[in-house]
């Protein structure tokens, strides 16, 4: 029992660790994965605190594995994980069965798993955990209690500077469809080889007295408009095989303030340019805006074009950034472009040459 216990805390520490810091690269977007649940369930009033609790669970997820790995406080650790396990599974039950949210992300963007991969990997961590607590008093813990402190704190420490770190800069490693090399373009386009959905339509109709259904385009040898009287709101779409066609990029544009679209214009540009992806002008500090001016300054004296990329049409005024032309894009697209606000694109056509955060506008060309 004691090795089968031994195996388990590895087991479920390692993959909360990894589960942990997969995340931690990018807190934001388990943030955005919260929102979708609060709105899902009317508890919009919990959205302002979504990018903390993302930033909790991270360094949760890694703190516990480690516990559990050291063997220190096992009981504690143990039932820590057991309650994690349980939220876990809820809401990859949740996304498995209610078919309302696309996908858990319980490993982030860089990692995409399918809600049924998603809960049968929490299955089986519930099992695992459950061994380590019927085993519980079988841990023995070679680490003292100041050796434990000391390492869980390090963790604790680590894991929130990573998270300080990519929520001013940008994430380690970009798993979006934004991230540098990408071409634009060409991820707007359905993958090579995808398929649409398969929708099998289901309608009624009145003949002879008799409701009659008619499935698809199997329509009777007698059918005809004049003795089959199709039934109003009888008609049902069932999709039959998901397709894959969809979009990496879906809703990208670049709209002027007339409603002109320029995304094929702007991203059929040859030399390099820039795009300055904002999400909220008011909520850019002062430091970050002053490199940005500077750099938008150097760049105007070598006739590099600067564009900015916005949702936020009521800031661009009092912004400062009055002599730049400005497009307006979906706020959704601009939180995925641009994990940090604000974000540079270096661009040549529709090719990303580097991306980085404003706070690190002078590296853009490096």
């Amino acid at each position: 029992m004691k090795t089968l216990v031994t195996i388990c805390r590895w087991l479920v520490g390692l993959l909360f660790i990894f589960s942990g810091l997969v995340k931690a690269n990018d807190p934001l977007g388990l943030s955005f994965k919260m929102l979708e649940f609060f709105e899902k369930w009317n508890m919009q009033f919990f959205d302002s605190y979504s990018l903390s609790f993302a930033i909790t669970i991270n360094i949760v997820e890694v703190v516990a594995g480690v516990g559990i790995i050291i063997g220190w406080k096992p009981k504690f650790f143990t039932w820590l994980l057991l309650l994690l396990i349980l939220f876990f599974t809820f809401l990859t039950s949740y996304v498995l069965f209610s078919g309302k949210i696309h996908a858990c992300g319980c490993f982030g963007d860089c990692i995409p798993l399918t809600p049924i991969q998603t809960f049968t990997k929490d299955i089986i961590l519930l099992v695992l955990i459950l061994i380590i607590l019927f085993g519980v008093s079988k841990i023995r813990s070679s680490t003292s209690g100041k050796k434990a402190i000391v390492i869980l704190a390090t963790m604790f420490a680590f894991v929130g500077f990573v998270e300080f770190y990519v929520l001013h800069h940008l994430p380690f490693k970009d798993c979006l469809a934004y991230k540098k090399g990408n071409n634009i373009l060409e991820q707007m386009k359905p993958p090579v080889g995808s398929y649409p959905d398969s929708i099998v339509t289901t309608m009624k109709f009145n003949h002879n007295g008799k409701v009659v259904e008619i499935v698809g385009e199997n329509y009777p040898a007698d059918y005809n408009d004049t003795t089959y009287q199709f039934i109003d709101g009888s008609m049902e779409q069932k999709v039959v095989l998901k397709g894959n066609n969809t979009a990496k990029i879906a809703n990208f544009s670049l709209t002027t303030a007339s409603g002109n679209d320029t995304t094929q214009a702007i991203l059929d540009i040859k030399e390099n340019y820039v795009l300055i992806f904002v999400k909220d002008f008011s909520k850019i500090i002062a430091s970050d805006k002053a490199v940005m001016l500077n750099m938008i300054a150097s760049y105007t004296k070598i006739k590099i074009p600067i564009f900015i990329v916005t949702n936020d049409k009521e800031g661009i005024a009092a912004s400062g950034f009055n002599n730049i032309p400005v497009f307006t894009c979906d706020a959704t697209e601009i939180k995925t472009a641009a994990r940090v606000n604000p974000t540079l694109f270096l661009m040549q056509g529709a090719t990303i040459l580097n991306k980085v955060a404003g706070v690190d506008a002078d590296d853009l060309m490096k």
